[in-house]
């Protein structure tokens, strides 16, 4: 009797959270260990699908980075990156375009479809839904050719409007297509970010492989305003990796976003714990919507 008073008290608990956030958007980049351990996917898959069964609408985006790297490699091609970014020509668009519509997003809606989801598989290319250019770096100070790798200039919203007012689930495949139709790879956390902006999120949930962002002191920091990452990119406590994924979510919150959150997606049910407790488990940039 007691253990089942405790997982009452639980529903209880996460009440509030559920009330709050009912009705709202969330956008989760699927990515990480958690897209190769098969219980912590399933425990992902899990997690969304309660989500939706409970009134929020969940929006997926996932990578893919490693299958694709070993795609490449089946077929002899090696991987070259530049600045963090694939340099990708028309073989390697190609095999991405295979792998992450064909393969790992299939997968994806299958899993949630299993957990009893209804989840509809998308990329960029249906209906244009992800129009992009290409996009260009600079290294050692002058200006590099990646090939097809692009850079979003619009999402039609409105295709996602269509999925979460109704029953499904969007899963995304990073492809975008441009004018001409030629079909572009594009980094998952930009393509999350761009539409979590695009849909006004209430959240940004980044899975990771690592707990979160974390002080001078190596603990994690569970909440935090702009101002203060910004003095901790300047004093050097964010470095290396975790700059470019921390200023991706100032950015995504400057234009309407909640709060972004950058969680360690090895824990099991990271998404409920995070969304669903006081403190969460990793690190949550609030915007000034969130602070009031």
């Amino acid at each position: 009797m007691e253990a089942l008073i405790k997982k009452a008290q639980i529903l209880v608990d996460a009440l509030p959270y559920i009330q709050k956030f009912a009705g709202k958007t969330v956008v989760i980049k699927y990515g990480g260990n958690a897209m190769i351990n098969e219980e912590l996917k399933n425990q992902v898959m899990e997690d969304i699908t309660i989500l939706k069964f409970i009134g929020l609408n969940p929006i997926v985006v996932h990578g893919g980075g490693p299958d694709i790297s070993k795609a490449l490699d089946e077929k002899g091609v090696k991987s070259k990156f530049v600045n963090g970014l694939r340099v990708t020509d028309e073989l390697t668009v190609q095999v991405a375009q295979e792998v992450l519509i064909g393969k790992t997003n299939k997968e994806i809606v299958s899993l949630l479809n299993k957990t009893g989801g209804r989840a509809v598989g998308i990329s960029g290319i249906d209906a244009s839904f992800i129009e992009c250019e290409k996009q260009k770096t600079v290294a050692d100070g002058e200006e590099v050719d990646i090939g097809y790798v692009g850079k979003i200039k619009h999402i039609k919203r409105c295709i996602l409007d269509l999925l979460c007012n109704d029953q499904w689930i969007p899963v995304i495949a990073p492809i975008g297509v441009d004018e001409e139709g030629h079909s572009y790879n594009i980094n998952a956390d930009t393509v999350a970010s761009e539409i979590a902006a695009a849909v006004q999120a209430e959240k940004l949930i980044l899975l990771t492989d690592v707990e979160g962002i974390k002080d001078e002191n190596g603990d994690i920091v569970y909440e935090a305003g702009i101002d203060r990452i910004n003095e901790m990119i300047e004093n050097g406590t964010i470095n290396g990796g975790m700059i470019p994924k921390v200023k991706g979510c100032m950015d995504a919150i400057k234009r309407g976003v909640t709060g972004v959150h950058i969680i360690d997606g090895r824990i099991p049910h990271c998404l409920l714990l995070e969304i669903f407790t006081k403190t969460g488990i990793g690190s949550l940039i609030k915007s000034d919507k969130y602070l009031t």
